[in-house]
């Protein structure tokens, strides 16, 4: 329901869009929220379109269609804002290796988590060079991707500080 969701929040945001438009939109806004490749979006407008959520605008040369959303799809956008509870089910490698870490001698989970420590510090650079996709469009969004990545980041000093610690053996 997500990707359903993201591509009606981009239709009414920017305005009718062909499914290449709407991936490459990913690629610079929702991708750090949501993920979603060429070959979901343009099964799913299809499918939207038979909904009656979207409708072809316009067709163009090499069957490029150009879609806008229907009244239908602008009101459950709308309802699924305001009414729908998020499940918290959050299924991430991050925090699955941050678990696992004491399987691992210390050396290994130091390495694990100077790993995951680079990996936040990387999203974070990519983060903080977006600019706001218009008036608040994505501000939201991009506020909570960069709180989470400076707190990963807080989390693995955290973390590498604790490991250090345990293998540093103390003074007699």
């Amino acid at each position: 329901m997500s990707l359903r969701i993201a591509l009606l929040g981009l239709l009414e945001a920017k305005g009718p869009a062909s499914g290449y438009d709407l991936a490459k939109s990913f690629e610079h806004s929702i991708n750090h929220v949501w993920q979603a490749g060429h070959t979901q979006i343009y099964p799913e407008l299809v499918k939207m379109a038979a909904d009656g959520l979207v409708a072809v605008e316009s067709e163009g040369a090499r069957g490029r269609k150009i879609y806008a959303i229907t009244a239908e799809g602008a009101r459950q956008l709308h309802d699924w804002l305001v009414e729908h509870q998020p499940s918290g089910t959050i299924r991430s490698e991050v925090a699955l290796q941050a678990f696992l870490l004491p399987l691992l001698d210390g050396d290994d989970a130091v390495q694990v988590v100077e790993r995951l420590r680079a990996f936040f510090a990387s999203r974070l650079a990519d983060l903080e060079c977006k600019p706001y996709d218009g008036p608040g469009f994505g501000k939201y969004a991009l506020k909570l991707g960069l709180a989470q990545r400076r707190a990963g980041l807080a989390w693995a000093e955290e973390t590498l500080a604790d490991l250090k610690s345990r293998s540093t053996p103390s003074s007699p």
